[in-house]
């Protein structure tokens, strides 16, 4: 090819994507006059101008019709419809429930490390609280010690503004092969913190609250490190993330009297039979609890049970193993959700003296039935019940016993006796309006009661005895009424959110003194300000 043709081909190609471009950018004016001057120029011909004419006219009008590309978002975009009040809890799932997807599925906060997804999540709170009498609780209540009326405590008041119930996490996603990888972790300031702090600094104590890993591949998932215990109720499944499982939308940290709950360590085993059904086992780490209201009998060693402050000193001896099936499905169009549990607890202290070496086993047992239906769209009626001996630390932040310690027996040994105790709860939840929810529930707990004896037939010690406490509860009660309303909501901004519970809680003992109240009771109010990350 001579040098000239071939240049006149190169400039021709050159002109034709040059021409091409400038027509999708510049105005049909600002297109012609190009083309003039390539011709004028003699780079093109008059007619090899008019092809790219009807080419680039062409390849502007299929431009066209395609959907425009999404823009990121800028600071004057407008605010997104308000949405629903989140399905986890005020006082602790919200956090799972937080994270604000965008219209692609992902919240705005997202990002990619390698082949991982890591997604930030959390919120900053407000809270005020009041309560009618001085419970000498946080955000989270007391409910095993509302003060009598016949007490200074009980004639008192308290008032309390906090932020310590706000909460940061983040959840990391993967596929590695074929398995579904999980990372999670949520932490809150709610740690224990030392008896000064409320004077001048304030600094709260950061703590962890769930932190695990899950692994998925096909119908088998296996979970390690901290995570709601396996006996708390499930909105969906098996929860593993907080937001499928139920603890309730209140404020108060320590949720409602007659939920079962815990946030322990602990290893899982789950297999998803069918999309319906899902079956698991739990190990979880154990804790022979008899509380500080319990009576050990003289010459007992304390540390071999929890009395409340021994802690990690407690010499457990298996983990408490549990089982759980789950069943979710729809009646009439609507979601349905039903979960039965049971559990096995082994309990072991040991009497030591020069002559006797000899140790003292039980079994403990419990059994929960959970079940969430909605009922009308937005409508979710809740019920729960527990019963068990043995299960005491599970109620409630431990509000009885899972046993006693006999004083020695014939032989000299201390012996074991189990308490029973059971729960239910029951409540509803609703959708009112997108950005108004509306949650009301009932809850109590109750504790059985046994009297450790002496051999010369005089009490020795035991719960709920004649002559015990009136920290020895029979009974505890609450009745819970939750606003949740969004006042803002942007996809890329998160939320803001006004909470509100009030709660009315009843406390009986097992044994009154003469002249002494019946029973003890306390009014609650929290109000607490919410701002979600996206």
């Amino acid at each position: 090819m001579p040098t000239s043709s071939f240049l006149r081909s190169a400039l021709l190609c050159g002109a034709l994507a040059a021409a091409g471009l400038a027509y999708g950018q510049t105005q049909p004016d600002t297109n012609s006059a190009l083309l003039s001057i390539l011709v004028r120029k003699g780079i093109l011909t008059p007619d090899e101008a008019a092809q790219i004419q009807k080419e680039a006219a062409a390849q502007a009008a299929a431009t066209a019709a395609q959907p425009p590309a999404a823009t990121p978002p800028s600071a004057s975009a407008p605010m997104a419809p308000m949405a629903s009040a989140g399905a986890g809890g005020n006082g602790g799932g919200m956090a799972a429930g937080a994270v604000v997807p965008t219209e692609s599925g992902r919240s705005p906060l997202s990002f990619k490390i390698g082949i991982a997804d890591f997604t930030p999540f959390g919120f900053v709170d407000m809270t005020a609280i009041y309560r009618g009498t001085e419970n000498g609780g946080d955000i989270g209540s007391s409910f095993g010690s509302i003060p009598y009326s016949n007490t200074a405590a009980g004639q008192l008041s308290e008032t309390r503004f906090s932020a310590k119930n706000s909460r940061f996490g983040l959840r990391v996603d993967s596929m590695v092969n074929d398995y579904k990888v999980l990372g999670y972790a949520e932490a809150d300031f709610l740690g224990n913190a030392p008896t000064n702090l409320n004077v001048a600094s304030n600094s709260d104590v950061f703590r962890m609250r769930v932190y695990f890993l899950d692994v998925r591949k096909g119908p088998w998932e296996i979970l390690a490190g901290q995570d709601w215990s396996m006996m708390t109720p499930d909105r969906h499944g098996l929860g593993v993330v907080p937001s499928d499982v139920f603890y309730t939308q209140n404020m108060d940290t320590n949720y409602q009297v007659g939920l079962v709950w815990g946030r322990t360590p602990q290893f899982r085993a789950m297999f998803h039979a069918s999309d319906e059904w899902t079956m698991g086992v739990s190990l979880e780490n154990p804790d022979q609890y008899v509380g500080s209201a319990v009576t050990l009998p003289t010459g007992f060693t304390t540390t071999e049970v929890d009395n409340g402050s021994n802690g990690t000193a407690t010499p457990n001896t298996f983990p408490d193993t549990i089982g759980k099936v789950a069943y979710d499905t729809t009646v009439a169009g609507m979601p349905f959700h039903a979960d039965v549990a049971g559990m096995l607890r082994f309990f072991k202290i040991n009497t030591y003296t020069a002559a006797i070496n000899a140790n003292s086993t039980a079994t403990g047992y419990a059994g929960s039935a959970n079940a969430f239906l909605t009922v009308l769209p937005n409508l979710t009626l809740i019920g729960n019940v527990f019963d068990g001996n043995g299960g005491g630390r599970y109620l409630s932040t431990g509000l009885g016993p899972d046993f006693i310690v006999n004083p020695v027996n014939a032989s000299g040994v201390y012996t074991l006796s189990l308490i029973n105790s059971y729960a239910g709860l029951g409540g509803a939840e609703w959708d009112v309006l997108p950005a108004t929810k509306l949650s009301a529930y009932y809850g109590s707990v109750n504790y059985g009661r046994k009297t450790g004896l002496n051999l010369n037939g005089t009490i020795g010690g035991g719960y709920g005895y004649v002559g015990s406490s009136n920290s020895n509860n029979k009974n505890i009660e609450e009745y819970t009424l939750d606003l949740t309303q969004t006042l803002w909501k942007n996809p890329s901004y998160g939320d803001l959110k006004l909470i509100l519970q009030y709660s009315y809680l009843d406390r009986t003992p097992w044994f009154v003194a003469t002249g002494s109240p019946s029973s003890a009771h306390m009014n609650m109010f929290y109000l607490d300000l919410r701002y979600d990350l996206p």
